[in-house]
């Protein structure tokens, strides 16, 4: 497939996108086991998800939908993968009844970049595209610059595209070199990290991989709106160069981002790229082109410290919608086990600050146990209600264009500085955070002003009032514009400023 379909345009996402992280292979082995025990014969590929699957995915407001992992997994990365004890022990610990079949290979050990047959083929991948296209919803899928499968066809054709090495290096340490063909060639690898063995290490400085790359991207750009790119970071000059050293040979004048992205956006404008960073290599990226880069920064800060949220408003350099805000995704681990109790929090943060907002596949459901991306089945977990309640009531609350493109101030807290708070919109909320284990009450002092309308800074507009978008329960509001809170341990408050007369019907999503 090679042109997008005529009937599918590009879609535009908002500056702060609801994105939903989808991993395709397991979730399509989800919906036939669903869906067989109601007669279904075969097994459910992209071509063929039923309607309301998709209706209900757009019911709960995500912008787009990244199906992870459809690209032709490895035959050689699964038969590595089954021969390591260690990774079938944690395989077996988190799917219990293990078969061989289950462990289906790494969808970042990329065999080719075709969607693969198990899932539907390019034609399955077509009908998911129109199938989201018509609800209003975009489509991500995954790009890895780093890497590729051992038996991805680049290294038998164009084996100066790879990091070598010799005899001496693959005898020192085989884990970290391999030979194919009679050619010793680098595992890919993270310097932080031993090599993954199922894959083989790109180089990044070589001009004639640097057009491929621009190539197969510009190739996926005709298939969807979007991709994320994985370890973006490690193809940087800088990284690289630090990484493998002479290795590499010299380092390009000009770095691997830039000029990529630009190409592929001359010939697909509006196309979104997306960073999976680390080590603050976010900005950079940005500056390189990205639209939005991982915030594992204040991931960290919510599980870890908490506590120092109300020290870090203005954490965000440049643009804060450029972050992509989690508390969970494929490669960290649930959000209850993660944060205990405090994952609800941890969600209002995520998913009213601006900033791309992702939720991960399980985490609707309060799912516990995290996935190895090896498997293509997943344990059977009951749904936890409670979660699953708040997070349709929340959905339901933050699908206001407020929060994929409204601006966002900081409150004055200071008669409390345990509380951290903000609006968002003009004039429309205010979210409030207990950011301490403790019980907590103080005097907020938003700014109400807007600058579309004729009322003075810090007094809201006569006949409004604030109404906790969760419960429907009304704040006062001081006749200063101030507002007193008090908030139980960890707790927090999404709240809207209504008029009392044209707004009646749109308060309290209650649960």
């Amino acid at each position: 497939m090679t042109d997008r379909p005529a009937d599918i345009g590009p879609r535009r996402l908002p500056p702060s996108p609801l994105i939903y992280e989808i991993n395709t292979w397991v979730w399509l082995a989800e919906l036939s086991d669903r869906i067989g025990c109601t007669g279904a014969s075969e097994p459910i590929t992209l071509a063929d998800v039923p309607h309301a699957t998709w209706d209900a995915i757009a019911e709960y407001g995500f912008d787009a939908v990244w199906l992870m992992g459809v690209w032709r997994r490895s035959a050689a990365g699964a038969r590595i993968a089954r021969g390591d004890r260690a990774l079938m022990e944690s395989f077996a610990e988190a799917v219990g009844d293990l078969q061989s079949q289950d462990v289906v290979g790494s969808p970042y050990a990329v065999r080719d970049y075709t969607v693969d047959d198990h899932l539907g083929g390019p034609a399955g991948l077509v009908a998911a595209r129109r199938a989201l296209a018509d609800r209003g919803v975009a489509l991500i899928l995954d790009y890895v610059p780093n890497h590729v499968a051992l038996d991805h066809p680049w290294v038998g054709t164009h084996p100066t595209w790879f990091i070598g090495g010799d005899r001496a290096d693959l005898a020192a340490d085989d884990a970290s070199f391999t030979e194919i063909d009679g050619r010793v060639i680098a595992h890919g690898r993270d310097p932080y990290f031993p090599a993954w063995t199922d894959v083989a290490q790109l180089n990044a400085f070589d001009p004639d991989l640097r057009a491929a790359t621009d190539a197969e991207l510009s190739r996926i750009a005709t298939q969807c709106d979007g991709v994320r790119c994985d370890m973006a970071m490690l193809v940087m000059n800088e990284v690289f160069a630090w990484t493998w050293g002479n290795r590499a040979g010299p380092v390009p004048t000009d770095d691997f981002w830039p000029d990529i992205i630009a190409s592929v956006r001359a010939r697909h404008p509006g196309f979104v790229f997306i960073a999976e960073a680390y080590w603050g290599t976010e900005s950079a990226l940005i500056d390189q082109g990205f639209d939005h880069c991982y915030d594992k920064t204040l991931y960290d800060t919510l599980r870890d410290e908490p506590g120092t949220l109300a020290h870090r408003p203005n954490a965000d350099d440049g643009d804060p919608h450029t972050g992509v805000r989690f508390i969970e995704n494929h490669d960290e681990p649930r959000a209850p086990e993660a944060f205990g109790e405090r994952d609800r929090q941890a969600a209002v943060v995520i998913l009213t600050v601006p900033g791309a907002r992702l939720i991960h596949h399980g985490q609707l459901t309060g799912r516990r146990r995290r996935l190895p991306v090896q498997l293509g089945c997943s344990p059977d977990e009951p749904v936890d209600g409670d979660r699953a309640v708040f997070y349709r009531a929340l959905l339901g609350v933050v699908d206001d264009d407020a929060f994929r493109s409204g601006g966002q101030r900081w409150c004055d807290t200071r008669s409390a500085p345990a509380l951290l708070a903000w609006t968002r919109g003009a004039r429309r909320w205010l979210i409030v955070m207990n950011t301490a284990g403790t019980a907590t009450a103080g005097r907020i002092r938003p700014d109400w002003s807007d600058p579309d309308e004729a009322h003075p800074a810090g007094q809201p507009a006569p006949g409004t009032r604030l109404v906790d978008a969760l419960s429907g329960q009304p704040l006062h509001i001081c006749g200063d514009g101030a507002v007193d809170v008090r908030l139980g341990p960890w707790g927090w408050l999404v709240l809207r400023l209504i008029d009392t007369d044209t707004d009646r019907a749109d308060v309290g999503w209650v649960p």
